[in-house]
């Protein structure tokens, strides 16, 4: 009998035509689907571990509260003193979890693939601080909140993880799938009154 995997899909994927992907306009809007999410648990005292995940990621964890370090498509996230989230690409969460679970056997820690728990929305262009202002308390002010930050938070009552990825300013939303249709047109809807921008 021959090995069937179910098929992936993600939790937006019918609603790709609603996304706002034209480069240079006020507002990019779109699914990263199916990026691979590690939870990944070490007590802030044991550096021996952090110096073993470090070595099988291939660069360091985040040494500072709400940021964020990255290297070969992988990205580390700081959400706490012990935690941080772990993003691969497609398909490389089950390799690279295995790894990290090899490196912290010995350990009082874990990794936990979380990958089918949320989705990532990337909202981008010249208006897009001024859409998550719409819903969100953070301060994003360019001098307080730069790439290579995050921080969990709020966005329209959902929980988020957000990650500024560049100066753009362009982001990365991590939000729970049962609340992604409805961040998605949340977004959509905020960033209508700059239609008139195109």
């Amino acid at each position: 009998m021959a090995d069937v995997r179910p098929l992936a899909r993600s939790p937006l994927s019918h609603l790709r035509d609603h996304a706002l992907e034209r480069q240079g306009g006020p507002v990019l809007l779109r699914e990263l689907p199916l990026l691979g999410l590690l939870d990944l648990r070490l007590g802030a005292a044991e550096t021996t571990a952090r110096s073993a995940v470090e070595a099988a990621l291939g660069f360091a964890l985040p040494g500072e509260p709400n940021r964020a370090t990255e290297r070969d498509g992988l990205v580390a996230l700081w959400l706490g003193p012990d935690e941080f989230l772990i993003v691969t690409p497609p398909g490389r969460e089950e390799i690279l979890g295995a790894s990290l679970a090899a490196a912290l056997a010995p350990y009082p820690a874990y990794v936990t693939d979380v990958s089918d728990g949320r989705t990532v929305i990337e909202l981008g262009g010249h208006r897009a601080r001024d859409v998550l202002a719409k819903g969100c308390s953070l301060d994003l002010h360019p001098r307080v909140f730069a790439p290579g930050q995050c921080a969990q938070s709020g966005l329209a009552k959902a929980r988020i993880i957000l990650r500024q990825i560049d100066d753009s300013p362009r982001y990365h939303l991590f939000v729970e799938r049962s609340l992604a249709e409805y961040l998605f047109l949340w977004l959509i809807d905020a960033a209508g009154e700059y239609d008139a921008d195109r």
